[in-house]
């Protein structure tokens, strides 16, 4: 097997500037890729490209929120325009805006499902339109263990993720006709910037649930983006995968 198996592919990678975004980038670039990385963070994305270009890899960065629909159209634009074609798009970006569902705001509820659903919906109907000419491509959405299990105190979050999933199943058997393979990977509890406040006693009780009795690292979920990216997943499409050290059985 080549140490570059993706070399002459371009690859986007939305929320790529940190935690699992950016071990997915690295690891894109790794194995050979182009790759554009967009975030809404400026200065963290130039950091973040710096890094990327520190590799040797060819690499944009595009600064935006991929659930404006004008935002997520550049971010395709540029990976075609630079790089001549789009492989792969990894709908990563995310936020949290905890709180009780019975003390949750309006525009709490809207943001989150705003970014972390309408972005994917936004990214991969770009992204599709450019797949669709070359008659293939891979898209990889980021869930979570909260679509899967529900999480109190993230009744956004866990919506905005199930709803990746039922996205994930519909947008796999429409694209399939052109050879673009959609597939999920929901994460559970990953060492990263979120997961970071999290108090002691609410950490351990999580890690109570967890058969491996340890926390995932971000590089153990790119992977499995990697994997579903490559010549090894070419016929698995509209598919969950769990990597939660047993949290979500």
């Amino acid at each position: 097997m080549s140490a570059r198996p993706l070399e002459g592919k371009t690859a986007v990678v939305t929320g790529g500037s940190r935690g699992i975004g950016a071990a997915v980038a690295a690891l894109l670039a790794e194995r050979g890729a182009a790759v554009v990385v967009s975030a809404r963070d400026a200065d963290r994305l130039d950091a973040a490209v710096k890094d990327l270009e520190a590799m040797g890899t060819p690499v944009v960065g595009v600064t935006g929120d991929v659930s404006r629909r004008d935002d997520a159209e550049r971010v395709v634009d540029t990976a075609r325009e630079r790089f001549g074609r789009l492989d792969i798009l990894v709908n990563n970006a995310g936020i949290t805006r905890d709180g009780l569902l019975l003390r949750m705001k309006d525009e709490d509820w809207d943001r989150v499902i705003e970014v972390n659903l309408r972005g994917a919906f936004v990214m991969t109907r770009a992204a599709a339109k450019v797949m669709v000419r070359q008659k293939g491509g891979r898209i990889i959405n980021m869930s979570s263990a909260a679509g899967a299990m529900g999480n109190a105190g993230q009744a956004n979050y866990s919506a905005s993720k199930a709803g990746l999933i039922g996205f994930t199943k519909a947008a796999a058997r429409e694209l399939s006709h052109w050879g673009i393979l959609v597939n999920a990977v929901a994460p559970g509890l990953i060492e990263t910037d979120m997961t970071a406040p999290i108090p002691a006693p609410a950490r351990e009780a999580l890690l109570a649930q967890i058969p491996l009795g340890r926390v995932g690292t971000t590089r153990e979920v790119a992977e499995v983006v990697g994997f579903l990216a490559g010549d090894g997943a070419t016929y698995v499409t509209g598919q969950v995968f769990h990597v939660n050290g047993g949290l979500y059985i």
